[in-house]
């Protein structure tokens, strides 16, 4: 299914609401709560959900919602919208513009419409399914690289690793030609915008990766789980960006001989 222009609009103004109230919060010295995850929460963040679930409520009353923050809705409709309003807390309390809003639309649990939006920088990647990505309404291309050698490597921290990830992750680094840490969902759009090449992560949730694989697709890369699968609503959450096939088939190769065993996380 391609989007109609209609959805795609929609998710415009949802990266829109949202965007409106992170900027009322960004640099204020806001306090976080801690989640049951211990990992931190802002008003923003809630206030930021809410905005968009009013829009959705309105605008698509009969789609299905799956939110970080406030749980899920009708998660069984043939379209539902995952929304992580600010992906990078962290970053966003210690007011690093390095966060961001992603917005994603699955059709029976496959993303088909992803959007990753800055609303600091004024920086937005939307990606729709059988288009090109737009990067603040240009088109937006992957990187040419060779492979592993040449390319230019990131995740969002070393301390996200299991112990076996983290050897399969550094079979990867080893071989890359730079290594770079930090990013949360904006080291995606450096993909999609050719300056990044290759990111890898491991255990992230459906919210924090369904937005970014329309936009990773629609600007000429690939982006799937560490044994090449598509990924989907069902998909477990260790993930391979790439903007080249080539570099990519590398970086499989790499984690598999990283991960011999499976046992030990």
């Amino acid at each position: 299914m391609t989007p109609s222009q209609e959805l795609v609009d929609l998710a415009q103004r949802l990266a829109d609401a949202s965007g409106a109230v992170i900027r009322r919060y960004f640099r204020k010295g806001i306090e976080a709560d801690d989640k049951e995850d211990a990992s931190p929460v802002t008003v923003a963040d809630r206030e930021a959900e809410v905005a968009m679930r009013e829009l959705l409520a309105a605008r698509a009353p009969g789609h299905g919602i799956v939110g970080e923050e406030l749980g899920r809705e009708n998660e069984g409709a043939e379209l539902v919208w995952v929304l992580d309003p600010i992906d990078g807390t962290k970053a966003f309390i210690t007011g690093k513009p390095l966060f961001g809003t992603l917005i994603a639309l699955l059709h029976r649990g496959r993303p088909v419409l992803g959007v990753i939006d800055q609303p600091v920088l004024g920086e937005r990647w939307l990606g729709v399914l059988g288009r090109e990505t737009l990067w603040n309404g240009a088109p937006a291309r992957v990187r040419a690289c060779a492979g592993l050698s040449d390319v230019r490597l990131s995740t969002t921290g070393p301390q996200y690793f299991s112990p076996a990830a983290a050897r399969a992750f550094g079979a990867v680094a080893a071989r890359a030609k730079l290594v770079s840490y930090g990013g949360d969902c904006y080291q995606y759009g450096l993909v999609a915008s050719g300056c990044v090449d290759v990111v890898v992560e491991h255990g992230l949730k459906l919210h924090d990766f369904a937005a970014l694989v329309p936009v990773i697709t629609g600007a000429g890369g690939l982006m799937t789980d560490w044994e090449g699968r598509p990924l989907d609503a069902a998909s477990a959450g260790d993930v391979v960006a790439a903007g080249d096939p080539r570099a990519h088939a590398e970086v499989l190769a790499a984690l598999r001989a990283g991960r011999p065993e499976r046992g030990d996380g």
